[in-house]
């Protein structure tokens, strides 16, 4: 295994949804500002790219994007919000290669109420069972836990296990990106039910090994996130990888560290150099000054992913802990 080098596009800032912990929605970017799919040809290859929103599939030209991308990256991502099933379709019969999650926010009432989309969840849903015909098979549900939807977690796996389909999570985070200064973070009832939830990752009862396998990992990776919802302040997840392990490429082309900081700290824009000229910039080194002053303790799986790659040992006997404790009755130990 080896550690890859994650960019994050963001495509547009239009989107069709109303989600009420992130306010994208609200300063759309309009198609003649969003970057050319032609600039994308500027990034080195082998990265692991995720395309993203706003919406992505609501640019008309997303199969451009795909074909540029995708001879170019190690792995190709669409973070999607499910709701134009026929344009995902073509792309995952086109490029099956690629990784595709659908976000949604928990169950129909739950989700249809956080995310103002009418008929979310059915598109979303109606979009996993489509998918789960073409020849695309890294597919799977991606949920943002917050004090808010945690009722819906457990079931929302239990649906995953039975369509046998991924679940990634991530925790609600306040930033430059998502528009959001009060997001609510901390929750003692979502603790109980996230908690929950960890068991149901470390006793997974899925049909294929290497299914079961993925899920201790993302027991491993929840570790920092119920840490985060619990309100610990530092060291509870590994040192940040911003501008070095991940960055984000915005709708006009800015390149930044990261989407968690409360300002965007632009590096360069790709429009006008490659990523290696960028990052040698006097606006490189200052952003990079700035990630390593930040303490906002983002739980972001990229840093984990890398951290768990790089030192393997650690979750590996995290995982065995906490299974043996399951079995004997105890609580998880979470530090």
């Amino acid at each position: 295994m080896k550690t890859t080098v994650q960019a994050s596009i963001i495509t547009t800032y239009r989107c069709n949804a109303r989600c009420n912990m992130c306010n994208i929605w609200q300063s759309p970017t309009h198609p003649h500002q969003e970057i050319d799919p032609e600039c994308l040809k500027r990034l080195p290859d082998d990265l692991r790219i995720n395309i993203t929103g706003g919406e992505a599939t609501l640019r008309t030209d997303i199969d451009r994007i795909f074909e540029v991308l995708y001879p170019k990256a190690a792995l190709l991502e669409l973070s999607t919000n499910g709701y134009n099933t026929d344009t995902i379709v073509a792309l995952a019969r086109k490029y099956p290669n690629i990784l595709i999650r659908v976000s949604v926010e928990g169950l129909p009432r739950i989700n249809d109420s956080k995310r103002g989309l009418k008929d979310g969840f059915d598109h979303a849903l109606r979009t996993i069972l489509e998918l789960k015909k073409t020849p695309c098979r890294n597919i799977g549900f991606s949920v943002v836990i917050s004090p808010d939807n945690y009722s819906d977690l457990v079931a929302l796996y239990e649906l995953c296990v039975a369509l046998d389909v991924e679940l990634g999570t991530s925790a609600v985070h306040n930033s430059w990106y998502f528009h959001k200064h009060d997001n609510q973070v901390v929750s003692e009832d979502a603790l109980r039910e996230h908690d929950r939830f960890v068991r149901a990752l470390l006793t997974s009862r899925r049909r294929k090994l290497m299914a079961r396998l993925k899920d201790y990992g993302r027991a491993y990776f929840n570790r920092s996130i119920h840490r985060r919802l619990r309100g610990d302040h530092d060291s509870y997840r590994p040192p940040c990888g911003a501008g070095t392990d991940f960055f984000f490429i915005d709708p006009n082309g800015n390149v930044s560290p990261c989407n968690g900081s409360e300002q965007e700290w632009v590096m360069g824009n790709i429009k006008e150099q490659t990523i290696e000229q960028i990052m040698s910039t006097d606006a490189a080194r200052q952003a990079m000054e700035h990630v390593s002053q930040c303490t906002r303790n983002c739980a972001f799986i990229v840093t984990e992913r890398h951290d768990m790659v790089r030192h393997p040992w650690a979750p590996i006997w995290w995982i065995m802990k906490n299974k043996w404790r399951i079995w004997l009755g105890k609580e998880i130990a979470w530090d």
